[in-house]
């Protein structure tokens, strides 16, 4: 424990942290558990921005089912398709997920990874002012029910991974019929708000349970690192059959 500690305490100057890997506590492996008890043969990828999500799951879960990516922002879609171009198993799709067909304005953000449909809020820009909103586009949005039987005919299981920057409940409220179909659901739940107008974690937690979801994971997102507050996490939902 010695040299671990003395080896976290010079890699963290270099904002790189090493940590035991223990199957029961690392979130990379429960997740990765999750996914191999539950048979996973497709991942509904939304809000993929550059496609680094699929990439961490073909590279350090050793998935090789399907993925199904949706990303509406124009300059991150063209880094998705380049990621993505030789895989044969991976589909992507150059629209936004909500609860209306149509076509709609998102913020720009200057990370990319924080660009929305709602109106960022202060205390998101307080923890990472990297994060500002620099201009905006005209994207198209679909539901996850008008496009659900065609793109999912030949699933079995189904892992739902939702990072809409606040826009999560538009994205469940379009997918109503959809959702007795998906087995699993990954999503983002703030715990104060950073989006004007985006639903926070008790609300998410109890709209998921009542749909007949149970809460499996929870981990880390995102955080103020001036205050210590942690202001974001993604929960893991999983359905499971009536005992």
């Amino acid at each position: 424990m010695g040299m671990l500690r003395a080896i976290q305490s010079m890699t963290r100057r270099f904002g790189v942290d090493v940590v035991p890997y223990n199957a029961g506590e690392h979130p990379v492996a429960r997740r990765q558990r999750l996914m191999e008890i539950s048979s996973i043969d497709t991942v509904l990828d939304i809000g993929a921005n550059r496609g680094q999500f699929g990439v961490e799951l073909r590279r350090m879960f050793g998935y090789r089912g399907r993925i199904i990516s949706f990303e509406p922002l124009s300059t991150a879609f063209r880094q998705l398709e380049i990621t993505s171009r030789h895989d044969q198993n991976w589909k992507i799709f150059n629209w936004a997920l909500g609860e209306q067909r149509g076509i709609h304005r998102i913020n720009i953000a200057s990370n990319s990874e924080s660009s929305s449909l709602l109106e960022m809020l202060g205390s998101h820009l307080e923890a990472a002012p990297q994060s500002k909103y620099i201009g905006s586009e005209t994207v198209h949005v679909e539901t996850l029910d008008d496009i659900f039987e065609q793109l999912c005919v030949e699933a079995q299981s189904i892992y739902m991974k939702i990072d809409t920057q606040g826009y999560e409940t538009q994205v469940l409220r379009g997918a109503k019929k959809s959702l007795s179909l998906i087995d699993t659901i990954q999503l983002e739940m703030s715990l104060t708000p950073l989006y004007n107008g985006q639903p926070l974690f008790n609300e998410i937690c109890t709209n998921l349970i009542e749909q007949g979801y149970c809460l499996v994971g929870l981990e880390n997102n995102f955080g103020n690192a001036q205050t210590g507050r942690l202001l974001q996490v993604d929960g893991i939902f999983r359905r499971y059959p009536p005992s």
